[in-house]
């Protein structure tokens, strides 16, 4: 289990650190969601030491709202990217269109 948990607390650094470096925001949504596929992990290994399926129901559900996290998130990125022609975070921090 720990090393699960060592796994997990690495690709959540990874991702925090992908998130406040990165300006281009795709890069950005990626490492959101490595960051929540860190989370998932956790919870499925402490759901797995302690017996009960909890953690892997915990899981499941952020699976499903990461998959709308998705949808939206990358609609509102190509929406931003055809009215500026660019993908970066510094560049719609109006979100006027």
């Amino acid at each position: 289990m720990n090393e699960y948990l060592s796994l997990s607390l690495i690709l959540f650094t990874i991702g925090a650190v992908g998130v406040l470096v990165r300006r281009n925001a795709i890069v950005v949504f990626m490492c959101i969601e490595l960051m929540l596929n860190a989370t998932n992990l956790a919870f499925v290994s402490f759901s797995r030491q302690h017996g009960n399926l909890d953690g892997q129901l915990a899981a499941f559900f952020v699976m499903v709202v990461a998959a709308a996290e998705v949808v939206v998130g990358l609609a509102i990125i190509v929406s931003i990217y055809r009215a500026r022609r660019t993908a970066s975070v510094d560049e719609a921090h109006l979100l006027k269109l």
